[in-house]
């Protein structure tokens, strides 16, 4: 039982073998953070265009690695200039006392061949809370990216206050779509 559990293991770790670099650096202009909701029935798409990350993965030692992601909240993009800053004020994200969204990763656990679950803290308007996000890595040359998705509560955050707290309008439930395109580095 002990040799198969070796094999199995060893199974896991070939397929990143061959990735043995630490991604430090992202590459802005490649990456993007993308959320999703329901407002009045519809899907709703819209993106945050300004973040920065603080990274040291190596997908061959994913218990090591280190991530924070930072989103500048006043970047967000609805399509809508009229929503965005709506969505910027005192009821929704409050970017004069909350400018920053951040995530910091505090595990990152193998699933499966370049498959990877991402567990740690999501805050918001002062507000934490821990969320586990499924995400996949890729290479190719000296450029990685991980990619990945996960889902929340905005009544979790306060992001929606007053009037807008009740979820007929707009839904409870947020989803958070990233793609981020990393520079190998030393």
């Amino acid at each position: 039982m002990r040799t198969l559990a070796a094999i199995l293991t060893l199974a896991c770790l070939l397929p990143m073998s061959g990735q043995a670099a630490e991604y430090k650096q992202l590459v802005a202009d490649k990456s993007s953070i993308h959320f999703g909701y329901k407002q009045m029935g519809v899907a709703m798409n819209g993106r945050f265009t300004r973040f920065s990350a603080e990274l040291a993965v190596d997908p061959a030692q994913p218990a090591k690695a280190r991530a924070r992601i930072e989103i500048d909240l006043a970047s967000i993009d609805t399509g809508s200039a009229e929503a965005d800053q709506e969505v910027a004020g005192k009821l929704w994200f409050n970017t004069r006392t909350y400018p920053r969204a951040s995530f910091v990763a505090h595990s990152i656990k193998p699933v499966g061949a370049n498959r990877y679950e991402v567990a740690g803290t999501l805050s918001i308007k002062g507000r934490s809370a821990e969320i586990v996000a499924p995400a996949s890595f890729s290479s190719q040359g000296a450029l990685g990216a991980f990619d990945g998705s996960f889902s929340f509560k905005r009544s979790d955050f306060a992001i929606g206050e007053g009037p807008w707290a009740a979820f007929d309008a707009v839904a409870n439930d947020i989803q958070v779509k990233f793609h981020l395109v990393t520079q190998a580095g030393k």
